[in-house]
């Protein structure tokens, strides 16, 4: 069976959230057509830690090796690595803030980009090591276009994501949502997010 891995990460409930909506969507297709499991990772709820020098220090000490206490600051980063790794497809619903990603996103980011094991340098480069997986992006905004010059969550997302391995990515996008046509955006994204399993 296959693996879904859905990491959410607006502040607003599930009702309320435009692209925890256009997530679910893609999650509830995508689970149905391929009888998928699905793990789901709320980032808004977790609260993540953000990296210290003492986490990122042991995050990149080998497990065998950690002390204690070097082994209870990876144990998270161990948890969002591993949900990554079992995962064949990734679906991530985040909204824009302030032109960029949520702190919780970039935080989840820093914790899952591990040296030597999502990704490793070689003599031409960083490679990494998660591909053949697909990504869906689920992205609302309220006045950021995606994809635009003032848009730094999707293209940085999309970048990190390949940076790991993770090229095969598609967006679908309820941009621009509090101008006139809103209602509009919200609804095309919706029968987008819907056609992805169709």
């Amino acid at each position: 069976m296959s693996n879904i891995l859905y990491v959410t990460a607006s502040i607003r409930s599930d009702t309320d959230s435009i692209s925890r909506g256009l997530g679910q969507r893609i999650v509830d297709g995508l689970a149905a057509k391929s009888d998928a499991s699905v793990t789901t990772r709320d980032l808004a709820a977790n609260d993540l830690p953000y990296v210290s020098a003492e986490r990122f220090g042991a995050n990149l000490t080998a497990a065998a090796d950690r002390t204690p206490e070097q082994a209870q600051l990876a144990a998270i980063a161990d948890t969002l690595i591993a949900e990554l790794q079992a995962a064949e497809t990734i679906v991530i619903a985040s909204p824009i803030y302030n032109f960029g990603a949520p702190a919780t996103l970039k935080a989840w980011a820093d914790l899952v980009a591990r040296a030597g094991t999502t990704f490793h340098y070689t003599a031409n480069g960083p490679e990494g090591l998660l591909k053949g997986k697909k990504a869906y992006l689920a992205i609302a905004s309220g006045g950021t276009p995606v994809g635009s010059d003032v848009d730094f969550m999707s293209r940085w997302l999309t970048f990190f994501l390949g940076f790991l391995g993770i090229t095969d990515v598609e967006i679908v996008a309820a941009d621009g949502i509090m101008g006139l046509d809103g209602e509009a955006k919200i609804a095309a994204a919706q029968e987008a997010a819907l056609k992805i399993a169709a």
